[in-house]
């Protein structure tokens, strides 16, 4: 049976009227968004304990603590934020009048678009809550990405993300999988993207924090998920600006462990042809999700528990690792260019350019898509590390210097590898290279 959603209007009165909700709203940067939509649904004086803002960094800093790093848009200010704000909301409210309550304290930290559409609309919200009269907190923290063209638009986008994370955590926090989806309630496709999600708290101690964020990307809210050496979800800006990142793809439900033996190369080559310093290298393997999705486009959880597996598996190789939806490597260079990387290495089979540069494998409209792969991939910094394979048939092993290439692709192909925007993967052992 499909769940009835409720306008935004109506969830924030039922909260309002809810005789247990009770808490404090904190938000900083786009107006408070939030707390408005409590206090027009009517009945807000049974919810709302405080509502404020702190536009001045003076004030915020007086209130919160400065930011080490000079960002006000980030996790950390807002986990200030909660941290502060639930704390008074306990010390205060000690009284037989609120026996009863389950308190809350929200609060968001955003930048919506500046006059001059320059700036990069975002933010991180969150909320701590107890799910038991009396009982410890919990939190649920996640990044928006604001994708509206106009700030009016973002800023209503903005309350009501609010209104939906506060009415699922008091009604939906047994079924996370609803919760998630609830959150974009009331919103038009496109408006914004969830691209990270943090849960902890005794509500959450059962809840695989790997399969709520890879859900993010199978319901289509976020485009990849990260995860550190560690297993850790991590913010995809926050973990990869100004570094040099070079990535691995590999196939859905591929068998073996990646031949590390060629990427490892490809990381030598990578690192010594821009001059990373190993403090600012980040080496990733890529999981794609893309190919199930087109299989399936509703994941069940058995699938989102291999990719889980495979992630942490991977993970156990001391790489980091992104589970993306980019059915191609040019989506894949468009998405990191978002990030503002500082360079960017995507490491291949030499079979994958095989088939983007073999007009058979497309139709009618091979020169537009070709044009369009080759803008995307290599507009920022990006170069492809091809390694190779070996050709069973012929028993040859196959590099940029002898891959079949259609005739009308070959003066692009050969500009490409001539200019250093694809590069083979030198010095291998033969013994290494395999069929595909």
């Amino acid at each position: 049976m499909a769940r009835e959603i409720l306008e935004n209007r109506r969830k924030a009165l039922r909260i309002n009227l809810n005789e247990q909700a009770y808490g404090t709203f904190a938000e900083i940067g786009a107006g408070q968004e939030v707390a408005r939509n409590f206090f027009t649904a009517g009945a807000a004086s049974g919810t709302i304990a405080k509502a404020m803002s702190a536009y001045d960094m003076a004030f915020s800093d007086a209130i919160y603590g400065a930011e080490e790093n000079g960002r006000y848009v980030s996790r950390s200010r807002v986990e200030k934020m909660l941290d502060h704000e639930y704390e008074l909301l306990t010390d205060r409210l000690t009284s037989s009048k609120y026996l009863n309550r389950k308190f809350f304290a929200f609060a968001n930290t955003v930048t919506t678009l500046n006059f001059s559409k320059t700036n990069d609309p975002h933010g991180w919200i969150g909320l701590r809550f107890q799910s038991e009269v009396g009982g410890d907190p919990n939190n649920i923290i996640f990044h928006v990405r604001l994708l509206d063209s106009d700030a009016s638009l973002q800023q209503s986008v903005l309350g009501i993300l609010g209104v939906n994370l506060v009415f699922a955590a008091y009604f939906y926090i047994g079924d996370v999988q609803t919760m998630i989806e609830s959150l974009v309630d009331n919103l038009s496709t496109g408006s914004v993207e969830i691209d990270m999600i943090k849960l902890s708290g005794p509500a959450f101690k059962h809840v695989n924090e790997r399969l709520v964020n890879l859900y993010l990307v199978a319901k289509g809210f976020s485009s990849a998920a990260i995860f550190d050496k560690d297993g850790q979800v991590q913010q995809a800006k926050d973990f990869l600006y100004k570094k040099d990142v070079i990535i691995l793809r590999t196939k859905y439900r591929q068998k073996s462990n990646p031949n590390f033996d060629l990427f490892n190369l490809a990381v030598e080559q990578f690192t010594h042809n821009v001059g990373v310093n190993n403090c600012h290298l980040v080496v990733m393997i890529e999981v794609l999700m893309s190919n199930m999705l087109d299989d399936r486009p509703e994941l069940s959880n058995e699938d989102l528990e291999y990719f889980a597996a495979r992630a942490e598996e991977l993970c156990a190789t001391g790489n980091h690792i992104i589970v993306s939806n980019f059915s191609r490597s040019h989506k894949l260079a468009e998405f990191l260019a978002q990030l503002k990387p500082r360079n960017v290495g995507i490491s291949t089979n030499i079979s994958n350019l095989r088939n983007i540069f073999n007009s058979k494998n497309y139709g009618d409209s091979y020169s537009d898509e070709l044009l369009m792969y080759v803008s995307g991939m290599f507009s920022k910094n990006v170069k492809v590390y091809a390694y190779p394979y070996l050709d069973k048939k012929n028993n040859t092993i196959i590099t940029t210097a002898n891959m079949p290439v259609s005739p009308e692709a070959e003066p692009l192909f050969r500009f490409l590898t001539q200019n250093h925007y694809i590069i083979d993967v030198e010095h291998y052992d033969e013994r290494f290279v395999k069929t595909v």
